[in-house]
């Protein structure tokens, strides 16, 4: 079943308006007022590599936008773990994507998720956390769990609207690139990539 044009702005506008109304419940949860826009979410999928085996984890996915760019770009539903701490925004991806597997908990026990799934080598973790809400210490052990669930080279793709990575370079053990500016978003924003050698 195809989604039109109309449905789909009744969609963004609908999904503008349940950020605003969970943003402003949780400002520090949420961590923006509106979902991130289409170019970004390309930006971010496009950095995940198609041909490298494991599951693709998804951490605060929102309302989807990511894990649509994700499924668009051609990663098989079976092979998405969306793990959402707000329950209503669960609901809505269980709704949205009735085969990818959605996890109502904290991206930041994401450890603890992996191992009660079994969740094996992870292929690429993909987040628009905010993680500069958040302590360095904090920021700097979620990158480090996260990229200890893949083997070499695995990235993990990260945004922010700030012109510097939310985790420099040298505080934990993995390299920082700038993977892209995307001026189209609003706000403009920068995907960074996180990866082990």
């Amino acid at each position: 079943m195809t989604t039109s044009r109309s449905d789909l702005k009744k969609q963004d506008i609908l999904d503008e308006l349940r950020f605003v109304r969970e943003w402003i419940g949780n400002p520090l949860k949420i961590g923006a007022v509106s979902p991130s826009g289409r170019w970004l979410a390309r930006a971010m999928a496009a950095e995940v590599d198609l041909d490298r085996d494991g599951m693709v984890v998804e951490l605060g996915p929102g309302t989807g936008v990511f894990t649509r760019a994700l499924l668009d770009r051609g990663i098989p539903p079976e092979r998405l773990l969306l793990i959402e701490y707000n329950r209503d925004f669960c609901r809505l991806l269980g709704e949205r994507f009735p085969n990818v597997r959605v996890i109502q908990g904290d991206a930041y026990a994401i450890r603890s998720h992996l191992d009660a799934l079994e969740v094996g080598p992870l292929a690429a973790v993909v987040t628009g956390l905010p993680l500069l809400s958040r302590p360095l210490r904090r920021r700097v052990e979620l990158i480090e769990a996260c990229l200890a669930a893949g083997g070499p080279g695995m990235p993990l793709i990260q945004f922010s609207y700030a012109v510097q990575p939310p985790v420099p370079a040298g505080a934990g053990d993995f390299d920082v690139r700038l993977a892209r500016r995307v001026l189209l978003n609003l706000p403009p924003a920068t995907v960074w990539v996180y990866s082990r050698k």
